[in-house]
């Protein structure tokens, strides 16, 4: 049964794709009927405990279940994507409509394996497929070149570290002999950290973190809508929440959660330091969600995965409403530059929409994120002290942009907006930024005693320090919106860090695509090539023959001349099949030979994103396959 809560959605988006642009009522109806049904079957899994699996093969298992964790992830992937759906179908561009809402589905169930797999090679293909989807739905609009270009770079940057998962899963059958997450624990010495460190890449990639950064600001060219599911509820929140799911198995590394909280601290400071720069409403909150993962990587290597994934879910709460804000100020300006909004005046609703997310981002009580934001603090404060304050002043930065944010797109102005948001955009966003709210509950002691989480223990001085350092951030970064100075473009661009992948990883890795589709062209060219000039010979050397036969009939003897008229008289019959036999067969061969190789070619493209969705179908109608075939 617990198969059903990927394929639901994934089958679902393929028939919205299949059924073709038409009204947004429909569209948004049917993608976000999927999306509920989704969100009812991961309700029924997590009240039931679902489980499930089959054989794969060869010893190979596919195993999937639901953990405390991971039934909070399923839950939360789902209901935020409802919302973003609802969205989308409002807000988006009427042409391509279809495909659009059908990916995201497909992104969902994607997701959605991620979350429920209880084995490496499950996690594996919910992993790739989200990939693959990744880049189409970056480069929706691929008519623009930079789209399309923005989509690649997301891409390769992200299979660059998607090559440690594959390191771990080889690691792992290689030193136990099995995929399952348990097979983890029994792994030592070089396996180990082969695994370890190769999923901690992989999860860093998927992130945002350290030099994996950068990708989420390109990937901003993007639909709105995108990047609210990308950043909320799907592939870069999954990074986070793949250390929290392996953290009992992985921690055991030597210097692995050393690794983790030093790589969450760099991003979560650095990260927000680019945030509060930055004058581009998205790569702002792209900025944010890179420090906002940083600290839930802290969490983990402290030793507090429940944290980081309760923190995880009160982030997909402000965060996806936040983007759905960028999205509307954004078409109402014209133009994604701060300082060229502040609508607060024009979209009221809109604007006090977007304070109640804006507050939980910079963890402002009662909001739920302040809650969780503290505990991590918390947790760090346990590792060590510096750590502890560390954070915090990553929670500054928080306050510092979001106020900066709110300020500059909301505050007060005489903005006059080129277009308003329809009923069912503010409805979106509505729903989301009161799930922030809601999740203020998580304050109350009760609450707190039925989570099923270890949660570190909180000192009232330091929630007093953390908070007066919120109340700093946020003076700080409404002061920064009021400067007339132009935030430095270096600076809030990572250094220059995305040309420097640019250049050097993803424009390399693109060459070699080229090559490998000329070598492709090449090879197989050569065989449909051959068959078509050794039938064309025979074909020609057939018809010499017969003109040959023809030829000789001068010299045939009187006394058998009867016999020649008869074999004239039979050859002249059997002419047009003579031809069909001695020509055509040969032709029509070549030409089914040169039909194949060229329909061939077409499958070997040299881009790696045609063989990963090829081979992500076709683990899709494998599974299908087996489920089915066992009914």
């Amino acid at each position: 049964m617990l198969w059903a809560l990927p394929l639901f959605p994934a089958l679902a988006g393929l028939a919205l794709w299949a059924s073709g642009d038409g009204s947004r009522l429909r569209l948004g109806a049917m993608a976000g009927g999927a999306a509920a049904g989704t969100l009812v079957l991961a309700v029924l899994a997590a009240a039931q405990e679902w489980q499930d699996g089959f054989a794969w093969g060869a010893g190979l298992e596919l195993h999937l279940a639901l953990t405390p964790l991971s039934a909070a992830v399923a839950i939360t992937v789902p209901a935020v994507a409802l919302a973003v759906l609802v969205f989308a179908a409002a807000h988006e561009e009427a042409r391509g409509l279809a495909r659009l809402l059908g990916l995201m589905l497909i992104f969902i169930g994607a997701m959605e394996l991620a979350v429920v797999a209880a084995d490496l090679l499950s996690l594996l293909i919910g992993w790739e497929v989200m990939g693959f989807c990744s880049w189409a739905l970056i480069g929706h609009h691929w008519r623009d070149r930079a789209n399309m270009a923005s989509g690649r770079y997301a891409f390769v940057t992200t299979r660059l570290g998607d090559l440690g998962l594959f390191l771990a899963l080889m690691a792992t059958w290689g030193g136990a002999g099995a995929l399952d997450y348990a097979a983890l624990g029994r792994l030592e010495d070089a396996p180990l950290a082969l695994a370890a460190f190769g999923i901690l890449i992989a999860a860093a990639a998927k992130a945002g973190q350290g030099p994996f950064a950068p990708w989420l600001f390109r990937a901003m060219d993007g639909p709105s809508s995108v990047s609210a599911l990308l950043h909320a509820a799907t592939m870069v929140a999954a990074g986070a929440y793949l250390l929290a799911r392996l953290h009992p198995w992985l921690a055991p590394a030597p210097y692995w959660s050393g690794a983790v909280i030093a790589l969450g601290l760099f991003t979560a400071l650095a990260g927000g330091a680019v945030a509060v720069m930055q004058g581009h409403a998205k790569k702002l909150l792209a900025g944010s969600t890179s420090a906002q993962l940083g600290l839930m990587f802290i969490a983990v290597g402290a030793g507090y995965p429940g944290v980081a994934v309760a923190h995880l879910v009160t982030h997909a709460a402000f965060k996806a409403p936040l983007f759905l804000s960028a999205g509307i100020a954004g078409e109402a300006a014209g133009t994604y530059r701060l300082r060229e909004m502040g609508f607060g005046r024009a979209l009221p609703w809109t604007a006090g929409l977007t304070a109640l997310a804006a507050l939980a981002l910079a963890a402002v009580p009662p909001m739920g994120a302040a809650w969780s934001k503290e505990q991590i603090a918390a947790a760090a404060m346990h590792e060590s002290l510096w750590l502890g304050l560390a954070v915090m002043v990553a929670g500054a930065l928080s306050a510092a942009y979001a106020a900066r944010f709110w300020w500059l797109a909301y505050g007060p102005g005489g903005a006059e907006p080129e277009a308003r948001p329809r009923w069912p955009e503010i409805a979106a966003l509505g729903v989301l930024a009161l799930a922030c709210a809601a999740l203020g509950l998580l304050w109350l002691g009760p609450v707190q005693a039925s989570l099923p989480l270890r949660l570190p223990e909180t000192r009232s001085l330091e929630i007093a320090a953390s908070l007066a350092l919120v109340a700093i951030g946020l003076l700080a970064g409404l002061t920064l919106a009021r400067r007339e100075t132009a935030p430095e473009p270096q600076a809030a661009d990572w250094l220059g860090l995305p040309a420097l992948i640019g250049h050097g990883i993803v424009r390399p890795f693109e060459r070699l695509a080229a090559l490998a589709a000329h070598l492709d062209d090449a090879v197989l060219d050569a065989i449909p090539r051959g068959a078509a000039s050794g039938a064309q010979h025979i074909a020609r050397g057939g018809r010499r023959a017969w003109g040959a036969m023809q030829a000789d009939r001068g010299i045939i003897n009187a006394a058998v001349w009867q016999v020649a008229a008869m074999t004239r008289a039979l050859a002249r019959l059997s002419d047009k099949p003579g031809e069909i036999l001695a020509d055509g067969l040969p032709e029509g061969a070549a030409r089914i030979t040169g039909r194949t190789g060229a329909d061939a070619r077409r499958l070997q493209t040299g881009l790696s994103h045609h063989y990963y969705a090829i081979f992500g179908i076709g683990a899709a109608l494998a599974i299908l396959f087996v489920i089915f075939g066992k009914v």
